[in-house]
């Protein structure tokens, strides 16, 4: 089937003003995934925040229920021990200057970047390529801790990182087509109660503007705020 056929067959019974119930929603997302791989099911949140002001940043991380579907591969610096722990949590990249001298030749094969505290002096100087990546460090998302095993485990085990873009819009990933309509639901439901938990002390009025879902190649759904509550 031609890309175009596939889209338009995809869009056919929907209105694109409506707004579905989440369980309806997720329903007609998986039957449209129609793509020859298995597709993401993405959510996007349209927040009423300025993240330029800095009591309206959103930033956090979630642990989905069931998984995000996604093969996480994890880089780690440590040194010594916290090394060994990295490595037997899974860790599929580890080291010191080495690792810091594989990122400045360009080589970041990895999805997500932890480090134990002794190593930000080092990591600190790839700032300006890990940054803009979205994968230096941090310890408020629990990627700068001694407990490397645990956090590897938490990246490869379903945990999603999120942040409001400067419009106030917020786009990740909750599974995958192929998942059960009562995992994604889960995980949805999961993704929404951490955005509302990390609503900022200087966001005001309606907080969540918007939801919709799509799949990776699929349409847009909006879905009732009122409905994701269960």
């Amino acid at each position: 089937m031609s890309q175009g056929k596939r889209l338009k067959n995809a869009y056919k019974g929907l209105d694109a003003e409506q707004f579905y119930a989440l369980d309806a929603a997720v329903k007609m997302v998986k039957e449209r995934a129609t793509a020859k791989f298995d597709e993401t099911v993405e959510i996007a949140m349209n927040l009423n925040v300025d993240p330029r002001k800095a009591d309206q940043i959103v930033r956090g991380v979630v642990s989905l229920p069931n998984g995000t579907g996604k093969t996480v591969r994890v880089a780690v610096f440590a040194k010594g021990d916290k090394a060994e722990e990295a490595r037997a949590a899974g860790a599929e990249i580890v080291g010191a200057e080495d690792l810091m001298e594989q990122v400045q030749a360009g080589k970041l094969d990895f999805d997500r970047c932890i480090a134990t505290p002794d190593m930000m002096g080092l990591v600190g100087r790839l700032g300006k390529i890990l940054g803009p990546r979205g994968l230096m460090p941090n310890p408020r998302l629990g990627t700068v801790t001694p407990n490397v095993g645990e956090a590897v485990k938490a990246a490869k085990g379903g945990q999603v990182e999120f942040r409001a873009e400067k419009a106030g819009i917020i786009h990740a990933g909750v599974g995958k087509a192929s998942f059960s309509e009562d995992a994604l639901l889960q995980n949805v439901r999961a993704f929404v109660e951490a955005i509302t938990r990390a609503k900022p002390s200087g966001a005001k009025g309606t907080y969540i503007k918007r939801v919709s879902l799509a799949s990776t190649m699929g349409p847009g759904l909006k879905v009732e705020l009122t409905s994701i509550a269960g």
